[in-house]
């Protein structure tokens, strides 16, 4: 009576070890990179950085009625978190601590003066301005001075920057840096200096013209 043999599982073939073991190194090189746990790995592998882009193409032009009074500097430190709830911030979480610099520019736009809103008299020695009140501009980051301080990041956030095609994004707190500035300009008194230094502006301006009195006021 003869009893079956069961077949012997055949070899695994060295290329298959070898690609596999590639593969695993590979993968603890790329998470090094990505996590920085590894010190030193960054430099052993060097970037070089290349400027592929295409020419700026014109789009539109539109013509500015706007004079640009005054202009304030702005710095704001900004701390985001991000939690979630029933994980641990070292699990899952997020927190930036941004410096934003920008400027913001207050203005008067001309373009909106109307004939009725200019009054001269008869031998044209005084004139009457009514002008729209001052604005502010969009705020506008200056990326030179603008940059973040620390970010602190839980497991999950870094694993998941390994496969996010913008890593440690800054837009959420350089749109808050934004925000910021802008609600710091409208408590400046801004548009009370671009308003004033219209106003020398056009003094200025009429006077050398002849004019000996000039009025300037401002309203909706």
């Amino acid at each position: 009576m003869t009893t079956p043999t069961s077949r012997l599982p055949g070899r695994v073939p060295g290329w298959v070890k070898a690609l596999a073991a590639l593969a695993v190194v590979l993968a603890v090189l790329f998470a090094g990179l990505r996590l920085s746990v590894i010190p030193g790995l960054k430099d052993l592998f060097g970037t070089e950085t290349r400027d592929r882009s295409g020419p700026a193409l014109l789009k539109s032009i539109r013509d500015i009625s706007r004079f640009e009074a005054a202009s304030g500097t702005f710095q704001v430190v900004v701390d985001l978190e991000k939690d979630t709830r029933l994980l641990p911030d070292a699990i899952r979480g997020t927190r930036t601590l941004y410096v934003g610099a920008g400027t913001v520019d207050a203005y008067v736009d001309l373009g909106k003066v109307g004939e009725d809103d200019v009054t001269v008299n008869e031998d044209r020695t005084s004139a009457t301005l009514r002008l729209p009140r001052a604005a502010l501009g969009t705020p506008a980051l200056d990326p030179e001075r603008s940059y973040a301080v620390s970010k602190q990041r839980g497991l999950l956030d870094r694993l998941g920057d390994l496969f996010s095609d913008n890593p440690n994004g800054e837009q959420a707190v350089q749109k808050l840096a934004v925000r910021h500035i802008a609600e710091a300009a409208e408590d400046s008194g801004l548009t009370a200096r671009a308003e004033s230094n219209t106003t020398g502006m056009l003094q200025g301006l009429l006077r050398s013209l002849g004019f000996k009195e000039v009025r300037v006021s401002y309203g909706e």
